[in-house]
């Protein structure tokens, strides 16, 4: 396990590079420029004085070398619209409100598709597996771009319960954490079911069943464990895309987290901006992959990592 361990985190700066390598490569080659949406028309002059500022006038290779430099002292540069900030000075303040949103929104999921999942496994072939089956499939077929307009229409704008947008109080984060876990809710419902299904057809499990306990406590006792392995799994990459921010729903609900921020930098060709939050992104994700592997072994004991 220690090997594996040390191999992966030997693994973790050559992707990361390749990761911030892409990323800053493909924001250079897009259309269009970070002072394109000037009021005023730049002068040849005064363009030619920003870039030397923010050392856009250097070659590419240099430029990189210069991000990598910064970025070993999280530093990431100056915002190029954004220019009283720093690129660190904005990911410290968004993130922790994406944080939080996909916090609430991890747990919204987990606390309701995992109780359905059991719910329908349990009554497999009745009606209810029937019936819940076809609420996961609504919620899996629901993205929260439809369904958060639809929240806000009815709860916000009809009945009057909760605010339609912004971030302020817990009544803030209700319609979007329920607009962003859903969909992934519905998700977990699905695959939890199934992995239930398929570890309940085990020798073991079959000799619970001739014991005589209810298919509830042979379900609870004996295969739960083993069936939430893949849902783990799947909690790695779904805690990572939360925690990150939701670039559609953070736009909707006018919520000042990274996601929003990210979708401002890449509409205003904000080279730093960008290239500083998908760094940031992949270093969450790699991280929470790598604590999932460690996961599995500590889920279940017959998984060793050579």
């Amino acid at each position: 396990m220690i090997r594996y361990l040390v191999k992966r985190l030997c693994l973790f700066v050559p992707l990361l590079l390749v990761i911030t390598l892409l990323s800053f490569c493909l924001v250079k080659i897009a259309p269009g420029g970070p002072f394109d949406s000037e009021r005023a028309p730049l002068t040849p002059e005064v363009e030619r004085q920003l870039k030397a500022r923010y050392y856009l006038d250097e070659p590419l290779l240099k430029q990189y070398m210069r991000f990598l430099f910064g970025a070993l002292q999280l530093d990431f540069g100056p915002s190029l619209r954004y220019r009283s900030h720093s690129v660190y000075e904005i990911i410290r303040e968004s993130a922790p409100v994406s944080a939080i949103l996909g916090l609430l929104a991890f747990g919204f999921a987990l606390g309701l598709g995992l109780p359905i999942g059991f719910y329908t496994a349990a009554r497999r072939g009745r009606w209810q597996d029937y019936t819940s089956s076809l609420i996961i499939i609504v919620m899996m077929c629901t993205p929260g771009f439809i369904l958060a307009p639809i929240l806000v229409l009815v709860l916000s704008l009809k009945l009057k319960l909760l605010p339609p947008a912004l971030w302020g109080n817990i009544e803030h984060v209700v319609l979007p954490t329920i607009a962003l876990g859903l969909i992934y809710a519905g998700r977990i419902a699905r695959l939890f079911r199934g992995s239930l299904l398929e570890v309940s057809q085990n020798e073991f499990i079959l000799l619970a069943r001739a014991k005589g306990l209810p298919e509830s406590k042979v379900l609870l006792r004996h295969v739960a464990r083993l069936a939430i392995l893949p849902v783990v799994t799947y909690c790695g990459p779904m805690l990572a895309d939360l925690l990150t921010g939701s670039f559609v729903i953070e736009n909707i609900f006018q919520i000042p987290g990274s996601g929003m921020m990210f979708v401002h930098a890449a509409l205003n060709s904000d080279y730093t901006l960008v290239v500083g939050l998908v760094t940031f992104y992949a270093i969450i994700l790699i991280s929470l992959n790598l604590f999932v592997d460690v996961c599995y072994a500590v889920i279940d004991p017959r998984i060793r990592y050579e």
